[in-house]
């Protein structure tokens, strides 16, 4: 909207006609923030997701899930293959045969022998090689439990990141009005013999706009590249499930959907640890965070490696199997039966040679044992020094948004109108006014960023304390949509 004004104006007009603007599209501004209850069809069929919808298809349409269910199914079978004794073995000859007429009957120790023979494993071979393998498909519940987890914090990352950016967006986008008519005040004041504005007030104005079409831009540009990320977890869930009933013909599925504009608020797990800045006690800590899903999935290897232990060390006892045979003897060539003949047999491994090979069996499982162990104080440790990194940034943010919320956003509200005020009574200059402008909109902007960090923050702490990966996005207390 262009205001034209009459030559040889008064400066003070000038400035009055501005304060009114100014205070017009302010007001303008706030309607315009307000939810429309009439919108378009266009827009009321759009898909528009939240941050628990994301994650929940991303959780769904995972494919690590998927082979990882495969790859327990497969331990499993093995672990009842491991419990079975191997195959037996058949066989069928003839012996001591008259070489020279291969006469069956010519020799009295010729005879047709069928054999079966049946190998046992030493010691409770069979049994510990069973329970290894069933504590080792222990471990993938426990696995993907804590992959639910990573993906709802990379999923919830994700998304708030987009709606970060696209929230800030709407906030410039909220004020972008209010500077263009700044440019057409500072013209139309500047060219007026009496009005105050001067060139480098023009310049200024313009420039500020065109700041903001660039800050425009980059927000745009990052919205589109975490919510293309985002549509990477997405896949075709989203229209499969949640628009069965709306027309998607012609949508982009990839980055079309729309970000629901309420941010969640996130319980956080443990509320108590954040009481204060002090260190918290590590053996607290250590019992907070044992349960964890990773944790319990090296425990569980930790126990299977203990298995191969008790594995090795039956190799000290000797494998042993037995064997029977019987062989068919025909009549002689007079015609007088012969009795056929019955064998039965014993056999084991003598394990006298221990040290090059028994022994060295046993230390090379304890050493993988051993192995197992630190990989589980190293996720300890990971996992303590994450949390008191999470938690003094949390404690900041938690600062940060008590002043921009209660000091610094009004402060800034304040400033922009007393430099308005100062400007209209001739008492104040153009710049003033647009520098107070624009860091009041920096200031809501950077509020948004503050918030969204602090729930970014409740996610990677939620992570350590979880035992389910749906107690990570536990609904606190929610916020209302943002105006």
């Amino acid at each position: 909207m262009s205001i034209y004004m009459k030559p040889l104006m008064p400066a003070f007009s000038v400035r009055l006609l501005l304060g009114q603007v100014i205070l017009l599209m302010a007001a303008m501004s706030v309607q315009a923030a307000e939810p429309h209850h009439e919108t378009s069809k266009n827009q009321e069929t759009s898909e528009i997701i939240g941050m628990e919808m994301a994650i929940k298809a991303a959780k769904l349409k995972d494919p690590w899930l998927v082979g990882n269910k495969h790859s327990q199914d497969s331990v499993e079978s093995l672990s009842i293959v491991a419990g079975s004794l191997p195959d037996p073995y058949i066989s069928l000859g003839i012996n001591n045969l008259a070489a020279d007429s291969l006469n069956f009957g010519q020799e009295p120790m010729t005879n047709a022998k069928i054999g079966i023979s049946q190998m046992f494993p030493a010691g409770d071979s069979l049994s510990i090689k069973q329970r290894q393998l069933e504590l080792k498909a222990g471990q993938f519940p426990f696995q993907r439990e804590d992959r639910r987890a990573k993906v709802t914090v990379t999923v919830g990352s994700l998304w708030l990141n987009a709606y970060n950016a696209q929230e800030s967006i709407k906030i410039i986008e909220k004020n972008i009005p209010l500077f263009e008519q700044l440019v057409d005040i500072a013209q139309s004041s500047y060219s007026t013999a009496l009005g105050k504005s001067r060139q480098q007030d023009v310049i200024r104005a313009q420039l500020e706009l065109t700041q903001l079409d660039d800050r425009l831009t980059i927000l745009h540009q990052r919205q589109e590249m975490f919510q293309e990320r985002l549509s990477e977890w997405l896949n075709g869930y989203f229209l499969d499930k949640y628009l069965e009933n709306q027309e998607s013909e012609g949508q982009n599925t990839s980055s079309g959907f729309r970000l629901t504009r309420k941010l969640p608020d996130i319980a956080l797990l443990n509320s108590q640890l954040y009481t204060s800045a002090a260190p918290i006690e590590q053996g607290l800590l250590f019992t907070k965070i044992s349960e964890h899903p990773a944790l319990r999935a090296i425990e569980q290897k930790i126990r299977t490696s203990q298995a191969g232990i008790d594995l090795a060390k039956q190799k000290y006892k000797p494998a042993w199997g037995i064997n029977a045979g019987y062989g068919y003897r025909s009549s002689d060539r007079l015609g007088i039966g012969r009795s056929d003949l019955f064998s039965v047999g014993v056999t084991f491994s003598v394990p006298l040679f221990t040290a090059n090979r028994q022994d060295k069996q046993v230390l090379s499982a304890m050493s993988k044992t051993s192995a197992v162990k630190t990989e589980k104080w190293q996720i300890l440790r990971k996992f303590m020094a994450s949390f008191e990194t999470a938690k003094a940034q949390l404690l900041r943010l938690n600062e940060r948004q008590k002043i921009f919320q209660s000091r610094l956003l009004p402060q800034m509200s304040e400033q922009a109108e007393a430099s308005l005020t100062a400007y209209t009574n001739d008492d104040g200059d153009f710049a003033e006014v647009m520098r107070a402008r624009i860091a009041e909109m920096n200031a809501e902007v950077q509020a948004l960023s503050i918030d969204v960090e602090r729930q970014k923050t409740i996610l990677q702490l939620n992570y350590l304390f979880m035992t389910n990966a749906d107690e990570i996005i536990a609904k606190g207390h929610r916020t209302g949509d943002l105006k």
